[in-house]
């Protein structure tokens, strides 16, 4: 029995008494914030909310063979789940931010204990002894945000203390709801690691290029080092810093025993050895796709009640990743020899010229005052005299080159005369059989040119949509051995009369068969050929094939006049390689949510646009561009031509303002646009303007890489041939030598129709 003093009884006492309140007390107190009494403490998270948890996720849109093409977000974040992740990370954070975390539940009661003395009784500034689940109750919950703010927290040391409690409280109820491993992996989900990266999945690709379960030792002891301080440690901005913090972690590794000493000796020597590259809109592959795509799944979002930006759908498309490649490197290619040429080609001249080939006075400063700066000068200066001024006056700038970016001091005018000087270019693959969209290229450089040349891009096709006429003719009775004088057609016209004239200006007068009359383009027979039929049925027809675009009911329509898109010309064209069936462009096979339950899938809408019989003659048509006298597709390489029959049409427009080239074979079907910015912008002359030295070598340059890609999957062939009953036509059979008894024949195919589905062409 111990014996106290009679001056030290009523101390110990008051001591008692005091602990033993605290100790009544703090259920009550717990109590009270749990239930916010009188609105004191502010709210808590429900149960709901914890097993439910609000997370802004990105969307991710994806090839059809699985790589990831980019997202969609406000925030850069996706989730991954426990077993995605690199056990060198959970290590790592463990060790440095919570190392009694397997054995607490939400609560440190030793670190808050170290925490208190070392931070209030020696004032040394040590952290807060935050577990990781308190941690991860704060980043998901913002438990300190005004959602959960009551009548204490205007109070500064009561606030400090609510926050804390709350947060102990959350800790708790998350351990009783999750296991762990779930803790660990929705706490590295939810935190930033700086660079506009929010979780590991982001962060992993965004410095080192792997995915998370990849990550080595030294590149998840960097990341972690910059959950203190993003900034100050970011490997970018800081990398001492965070070559520094780096190496601490290691050493907490090396202290929790997770590595060797040697391992610690080994990594405590690397330099960073990063792969950044920052994760945002503009970069990878199909940025022209992944925008034109965007517009139309934040339309299907909000009909749908989803938000593209916040529900981590993800979105699976039929682009091919390694097409889009080859793609993008043949664009890459070709448009920067052909723009050296360009340049040379007008050397100190300017190429914006009118029809007579004199320049157009003042064209840049015309189109200066249809630009936002313009506007907004205008707003705050009114007169033409200072805002000319303005766009006069150089500044720093960065400006897109075909050898990188590069800054220079330029003045708004001159920089549009700059980007005015630069020729444009899309590109658009397709498979003939399903309309799936394989690859697509809007332009030269999405970071510097947003308008898309292969969906909102519409130009006069010129020559290529001859096609449609022959089509017209094909079906209505004409074979392609039938000949057609070559001399001049006059239309009469409302003022007069029109009679077109051939390329060269020469009318032959000799006998052409339709074929050699298509492959050599020659305009007066497909004058003769509407003024047969006459333009009407030519629009209806081209209508059924896939066109959408508004057609002129005029005889110079058939020399292609009205302005269309690429990717409603190759779906047109595209008939003729599906047997005569349209098949509506697909680009989303379908969309899940977060948790991976399809939430959409998408059918391929189709109807017969022409008969099997005529689209595979229009395909024998086509295929004299490479194989008659004086075609526009000679000279191919034999890597695209060995057992492979390529149909295809060229198209050049008044003044070579415009080269078109659409190739198909039986596996792909592909279409090219090349120009300038605006149609007074082009090289001087036909020899050097037309399609052969614009368009063409582009197709080539791309169908060369698909072909000599071992991992490609795109085979040569010859078309489809109808069966034997579909072959009655006036002198055709031979057409259809070496008939395969076995083809199928489609018949009756309908136009599917979802009156769920939103159109491109409804959103733009």
């Amino acid at each position: 029995m111990i014996f106290f003093p009679r001056k030290y009884k009523k101390s110990i006492i008051t001591f008692w008494i005091l602990f033993s309140l605290l100790i009544l007390s703090l259920p009550i107190y717990i109590y009270s914030v749990n239930a916010n009494l009188f609105g004191l403490f502010g709210g808590l998270p429900s149960s709901n909310i914890l097993e439910n948890p609000e997370n802004e996720l990105s969307s991710e849109l994806y090839s059809a063979d699985g790589i990831l093409l980019g997202k969609y977000y406000r925030l850069n974040r996706s989730s991954v789940k426990y077993h995605e992740i690199s056990p060198n990370l959970i290590n790592s954070l463990i060790s440095t931010e919570d190392c009694r975390f397997k054995k607490h539940s939400g609560i440190d009661l030793k670190g808050l204990l170290r925490a208190f003395f070392l931070s209030i009784v020696l004032r040394r500034k040590k952290g807060g002894g935050s577990t990781i689940t308190q941690q991860l109750a704060k980043n998901l919950f913002n438990t300190r945000g005004d959602r959960y703010k009551g009548y204490l927290s205007k109070i500064p040391i009561i606030r400090t203390i609510v926050i804390k409690s709350k947060e102990w409280i959350v800790a708790t109820k998350l351990e009783r709801a999750y296991t762990k491993e779930e803790i660990l992996s929705m706490y590295l989900n939810t935190v930033s690691f700086g660079s506009n990266t929010f979780g590991i999945k982001s962060a992993a690709k965004t410095f080192f290029d792997v995915e998370p379960i990849d990550l080595t030792i030294d590149q998840s002891a960097l990341l972690i080092g910059l959950l203190k301080a993003p900034t100050k440690y970011s490997p970018i901005i800081n990398p001492k810093n965070s070559i520094q913090r780096r190496n601490v972690i290691l050493f907490q590794l090396l202290k929790s025993k997770y590595i060797t000493r040697e391992q610690f000796e080994k990594y405590n020597k690397l330099p960073l050895n990063l792969k950044y590259k920052i994760q945002d809109h503009k970069s990878g592959i199909a940025t022209y796709f992944r925008a034109i795509v965007g517009r139309y799944l934040l339309n299907w979002s909000k009909n749908n009640g989803y938000d593209l930006y916040s529900d981590g759908l993800k979105i699976y498309t039929t682009i091919d990743s390694k097409l889009q490649k080859h793609a993008e490197e043949a664009v890459k290619e070709h448009m920067s020899e052909l723009q050296e040429k360009f340049f040379e080609h007008w050397g100190q001249e300017n190429p914006w010229r009118h029809e007579g080939g004199k320049e157009i006075e003042n064209f840049i400063e015309e189109y200066a005052k249809k630009t936002e700066l313009y506007k907004k000068l205008k707003k705050e200066y009114g007169d033409d005299d200072t805002i000319f001024k303005i766009l006069n006056t150089p500044r720093k700038i960065k400006i897109f080159t075909w050898n990188g970016d590069v800054e220079v001091n330029m003045s708004p005018l001159e920089e549009i005369a700059y980007n005015k000087k630069l020729l444009r270019a899309g590109l658009m693959s397709i498979d003939p059989s399903t309309g799936d969209i394989k690859a697509w290229v809007g332009d030269i450089n999405f970071n510097f040119f947003k308008y898309d040349h292969v969906f909102q891009g519409d130009r006069q096709p010129g020559s290529l949509f001859k096609a449609f006429v022959y089509t017209v003719a094909i079906d209505n009775g004409f074979s392609p051995d039938d000949k057609i004088n070559d001399v001049p057609i006059t239309f009469s016209i409302p003022g007069g009369t029109w009679t077109p004239q051939n390329w060269n200006k020469i009318y032959t007068g000799q006998k052409l068969t339709l074929r050699q009359a298509m492959c050599r383009s020659i305009n007066s027979v497909t004058a003769y050929l509407i003024k047969k039929f006459g333009p009407k049925l030519i629009i209806e027809y081209a209508k059924k094939m896939g066109i959408t675009s508004y057609l002129d009911p005029v005889p110079a329509l058939c020399l292609g006049t009205s302005s269309l898109t690429l990717y409603e010309l190759l779906g047109a064209y595209n008939v003729f390689a599906n047997k005569g069936v349209w098949t509506k462009p697909l680009f989303i096979t379908r969309i899940e949510d977060k948790y991976g339950n399809i939430i959409k899938q998408f059918t391929h809408k189709k109807r017969e646009a022409i008969s099997e019989k005529t689209a595979y003659l229009m395909t024998y048509m086509l295929r004299g561009a490479q194989q008659e006298i004086g075609g526009s597709a000679h000279n191919l390489p034999e890597i695209i031509t060995e057992d492979n029959e390529i149909a295809s049409k060229s198209g050049t427009t008044q003044n070579h303002s415009d080269g078109w080239f659409i190739g198909l074979t039986s596996s792909l079907s592909t279409g090219v646009w090349v120009g300038g910015e605006d149609r007074c912008i082009h090289f001087k002359d036909f020899t050097n303007g037309q399609s052969g030295k614009t368009a063409k070598p582009l197709w080539v340059k791309y169908m060369v890489r698909v072909y000599n890609d071992p991992e490609l999957n795109y085979k040569k062939g010859k078309f489809s041939k109808p069966s034997k009953r579909l072959q009655k036509h006036k002198n055709i059979k031979k057409f259809f030598k070496d008939e395969d008894s076995n083809d199928i024949v489609e018949e009756n195919i309908l136009e599917e129709e979802d009156s769920n589905d939103l159109d491109l062409e409804q959103i733009y």
